[in-house]
């Protein structure tokens, strides 16, 4: 009998575990970083802005990511009008910049966040990272609460929005008042457009003194156009190029075709020998590190 009464519980638990109803419970997922930061309270301004550009997509989907997000109060502290203008359709790009330089690929927490003293962002630009009397910062923001965790990364939150450059690489140089010479050769060789494109590009921009020992007015003649054209971009690298990138003896390839060779003592860097008296002028669409010279291609 005992074993007719444990094939009859048999028979009858089969189908009831078919149904589906012995079955372990299901564990809530944790909220993703934009679920996270809904239901904070303190970042409506964010999630709007995220919502608008469409990156609350990117940022609840299983990628991971580290956002350093500003609260509302920070977004209320930028000039009147600002966040209004942003948010019109004709400046949801500018917008989309702005708030991908908030993002880090992969979860990281404090610790590694600290561990700086750069993180490369979404925006293609980097924020730094310090410590400054016993405060972390990132760029001029103070790490104000961190390790918030979501499902699909970390929220550490910021006292003020941070600002990537949003000038493109010719903007940057006339902005800089040391690229005169530089800048009416770019535009006489019909590149100021490739140099304002997406890119991103890495410019090893001369300094006005720099072409000072040089006959410009002659390469501006029309019938030298096509060797100013050349000379111009040998100083071109496709990318977005740190200086800490760059390795002593590396050969790298320019717009032109050409290569020109990257040395390094110490800290400083040399590009064919010419130092480079100053690194990493981010732009919107590259870097610029200053040459102290002229670089000439070895086929011109």
């Amino acid at each position: 009998m005992r074993f007719q009464l444990q094939g009859l519980l048999g028979a009858v638990a089969a189908p009831v575990l078919a149904l589906g109803l012995f079955t372990a419970p299901v564990q809530a997922q944790a909220p993703n970083l934009v679920q996270t930061a809904v239901a904070n309270g303190n970042f409506t301004t964010l999630v709007a802005a995220l919502q608008a550009t469409g990156l609350d997509v990117a940022l609840s989907g299983t990628d991971r990511f580290t956002v350093f997000a500003p609260t509302d109060a920070a977004f209320a502290a930028l000039p009147p009008g600002t966040v209004q203008t942003l948010l019109q359709p004709e400046n949801l790009a500018t917008l989309s910049t702005i708030l991908r330089h908030h993002v880090v690929v992969g979860g990281k927490f404090s610790s590694q966040v600290l561990a700086g003293p750069t993180l490369d962002t979404l925006s293609g630009q980097r924020v730094d990272v310090s410590v400054v009397g016993g405060q972390p910062k990132v760029d001029a923001a103070n790490l104000v609460i961190t390790d918030i965790v979501a499902s699909n990364g970390i929220i550490h939150v910021i006292d003020a929005v941070l600002l990537p450059s949003l000038q493109n690489i010719p903007q940057t140089a006339a902005a800089a008042g040391s690229f005169n010479t530089l800048l009416t050769a770019v535009t006489a060789a019909n590149l100021a457009g490739v140099l304002s494109s997406e890119g991103p590009f890495t410019v090893f921009a001369p300094t006005d003194a720099a072409f000072a020992p040089l006959p410009v007015l002659r390469l501006l003649e029309p019938v030298n156009i096509p060797r100013l054209a050349n000379i111009l971009t040998y100083h071109v690298v496709a990318g977005r190029v740190y200086s800490d990138q760059l390795q002593d003896g590396q050969i790298v390839p320019t717009v032109n075709g050409q290569t020109l060779l990257v040395t390094k003592r110490g800290s400083n860097v040399f590009a064919n020998g010419i130092p480079v008296v100053a690194a990493d002028i981010e732009a919107w669409n590259g870097n610029i590190h200053v040459l102290s010279g002229v670089l000439l291609p070895p086929i011109f």
